[in-house]
C-alpha cells in the first residue's frame, strides 16, 4: 500500500479533450489532475468560462479527484513568445490578469494550489527592475490567493530569475512570508546546494510544499538537473516526501508525451507505486 497521492498533468494529454483526459486518469487510478489552463484545456479567456469551469468541477468531484492549477501554458498569452509576458516584462499586466483569472478558476474548482514561476529576465530589463516587478506581482497575486483561499505554489526553475530554493526563500522573505505563498517543487529542478542530494533538497523543501511535479520516470533523468550525474533515484525521493509529511499531489509532468498519453500515464503510475513501495521496504 502506498500513501502518496499521485496526479498527472493535462499538458501531457494535449491531443485529448479535457473531459476525456480526466476520465482516463481517473480510470487508471490517479488521485488527481494537474490542470494546465490552455487553449484546448479550459481557456480562461474564452467565452462561457463559468459554465465550463462548473462542468469540470462536477467531473472531478464525481470522480473523487484532487486538482491543482498550473499556469505554464507555452503560447496562451502570446503566439510568438513562449511563456511571455511574465511578471518581469514591460507588458506584465497581461500575466497578472491571467494569474488573477487562474486563481478564480482554481477557487471555483476547489483546487489545492495554483502553481506559477518567475520567468526568465528579459535582456532589456535590468536585474533590480526585474526583481522589483516580481515582488510586486507576487504580492498582488498572493493577496488575491489569500482572499480566495487558494495557496500559491511558486516554482523555482533553473534559468529563471528565481531558479533554486535559495531564490524562493529570498522572494518569500521579501513578501513578508505570507501564509498563502508556498512552494511548487519540480523534482527534476530540485537544487539547494551543488553537493546536496535530491532527497536532501526534498527534505529541506518539505515544510513549504503545496505542490510537487515529477518528471520522466522511465529514464530517471531531467534535462534541467544541473548537478550530480543527472540521475534521480526515485525511492529515496518519494520516501523524503512521505517522511516530510507532504500530503499534496505528486503530479507527473510529461508535456512531450501526449502522442502516447494513456500508455505513458499508466506506466508512470505503476513506476511510482513500485518506487514508493521500494522506498519503504
Amino acid at each position: 500500500m502506498t500513501s502518496l497521492r499521485y496526479g498527472y498533468g493535462t499538458n501531457g494529454f494535449a491531443h485529448h479533450r479535457l473531459t476525456e483526459a480526466i476520465r482516463v486518469l481517473a480510470d487508471l487510478g490517479y488521485h488527481g489532475v494537474a490542470l494546465t489552463l490552455d487553449h484546448d484545456h479550459l481557456d480562461p479567456f474564452a467565452p462561457g468560462l463559468a459554465r465550463r469551469v462548473a462542468a469540470v468541477a462536477d467531473q472531478v468531484r464525481d470522480r473523487h479527484l484532487a486538482l491543482v492549477v498550473e499556469t505554464g501554458a507555452r503560447y496562451l498569452l502570446d503566439p510568438w513568445r513562449k511563456h511571455a509576458p511574465t511578471l518581469l516584462h514591460d507588458d506584465r499586466k497581461l500575466r497578472l490578469d491571467f494569474l488573477r483569472r487562474s486563481l478564480a478558476v482554481a477557487a471555483d474548482l476547489g483546487a489545492e494550489a495554483l502553481s506559477c514561476w518567475s520567468g526568465v529576465r528579459p535582456a532589456e530589463v535590468d536585474p533590480r527592475t526585474a526583481w522589483s516587478r516580481l515582488v510586486d506581482g507576487c504580492a498582488e497575486i498572493t493577496s488575491a490567493a489569500a482572499t480566495l483561499g487558494v495557496p500559491i505554489g511558486f516554482e523555482p526553475e533553473p534559468g529563471m530569475l528565481v531558479e533554486d530554493l535559495a531564490g524562493w526563500h529570498r522572494l518569500r522573505a521579501a513578501l513578508g512570508a505570507p501564509a498563502h505563498f508556498g512552494l511548487t517543487l519540480d523534482i527534476g529542478h530540485c537544487r539547494c546546494t551543488e553537493t546536496a542530494t535530491v532527497p536532501d533538497c526534498v527534505a529541506a523543501a518539505a515544510p513549504y510544499l503545496v505542490n510537487v511535479q515529477i518528471d520522466d520516470m522511465r529514464r530517471g533523468v531531467h534535462e534541467h538537473l544541473e548537478f550530480g550525474t543527472g540521475e534521480i533515484d526515485f525511492p529515496p525521493v518519494l520516501r523524503a516526501l512521505r517522511d516530510g509529511g507532504y500530503r499534496g499531489l505528486v503530479a507527473v509532468e510529461l508535456p512531450r508525451h501526449s502522442h502516447a498519453a494513456p500508455a505513458v500515464a499508466r506506466d508512470s503510475l505503476a513506476f511510482l507505486r513500485a518506487a514508493e513501495r521500494e522506498g519503504t521496504s
